[in-house]
């Protein structure tokens, strides 16, 4: 499509809305149909052999490596001995974690078992502290003093799913647990949701990836992925229970602290 018809103003939201957007003629228009959760292959989502998914994704999201040292950072504040990585992927951050906090068992639930092969052999050297689900979000979630994600909870289409989500996570926490959500955001205005893929493609440009490609990508992710406002996701995460703080932020791309209270009284965080 032509770069000047496929823009970032023509890429949607996904504020209020649960709609996938089909590219038709070159622009985006929202279907009537919701989009619902399915099971998720990175193979067909990102059109890249799983093999190349570490070095694809690298191109892909700017300050990746810090975005996910950050994440691991703080899990390991909880000090936890059982961590549960949701959409874990090929075990990035998973390893991240186990480096930071060293905890006694690692949970990895994906819905991709191509993926979950991957983080099988990126983490094998930790033996029997790995344990492997192949499963969806919507599955029951076991006990754990730290749940972390990282660019996957996007593919919950909607904010009152994730919000669900957001409190399941809740009741699987002990007082004092924390999730740790690495994952992209978009503002709800427009002119500064522009901004934010204007930015995004920039970085792709820097990475070898034209303009141009760079708002395909945009448009095929959008198929699958739903990037809502960093204060939805606050608010949604504040309704749960947790105390919200985003301890770093690259663009469109967030770390989100959310800590369960040690006390029933400690709600919130003055720095949310």
């Amino acid at each position: 499509p032509d770069d000047s018809v496929l823009t970032a103003a023509a890429l949607p939201a996904r504020a209020a809305s649960s709609t996938r957007p089909p590219v038709t003629g070159g622009t985006i228009a929202a279907a009537a149909e919701p989009r619902r959760m399915s099971r998720h292959s990175v193979r067909r989502h990102l059109r890249v052999e799983i093999e190349a998914y570490d070095e694809a994704i690298r191109r892909f999201v700017p300050g990746y490596e810090a975005m996910l040292e950050a994440a691991a950072r703080e899990a390991a504040r909880c000090r936890p001995r059982r961590v549960l990585d949701l959409g874990a992927g090929t075990g990035a951050l998973s390893e991240a974690v186990f480096l930071a906090a060293e905890p006694e068992e690692m949970i990895l639930l994906d819905a991709d078992p191509e993926m979950l092969a991957q983080g099988r052999a990126r983490l094998s050297r930790f033996g029997g502290r790995v344990t492997e689900r192949e499963g969806t979000f919507d599955d029951p979630l076991p006990p754990c003093d730290a749940v972390v994600a990282s660019l996957a909870l996007h593919h919950v289409p909607t904010i009152g799913e994730k919000a669900a989500l957001f409190r399941r996570i809740a009741d699987r926490l002990p007082p004092g647990g924390v999730f740790v959500n690495a994952d992209v955001t978009m503002p709800g205005d427009p002119a500064a949701r522009d901004a934010e893929y204007r930015g995004w493609a920039a970085h792709l440009a820097s990475c070898g990836i034209p303009r141009e490609q760079a708002y395909r990508h945009f448009a095929e992710w959008a198929e699958e992925d739903t990037y809502l406002p960093r204060e939805a996701e606050r608010d949604a995460l504040r309704a749960a229970g947790f105390g919200v703080t985003w301890p770093w932020t690259n663009g469109p791309m967030v770390v989100a602290a959310a800590r369960k209270p040690a006390e029933p009284a400690d709600r919130d965080t003055p720095s949310a």
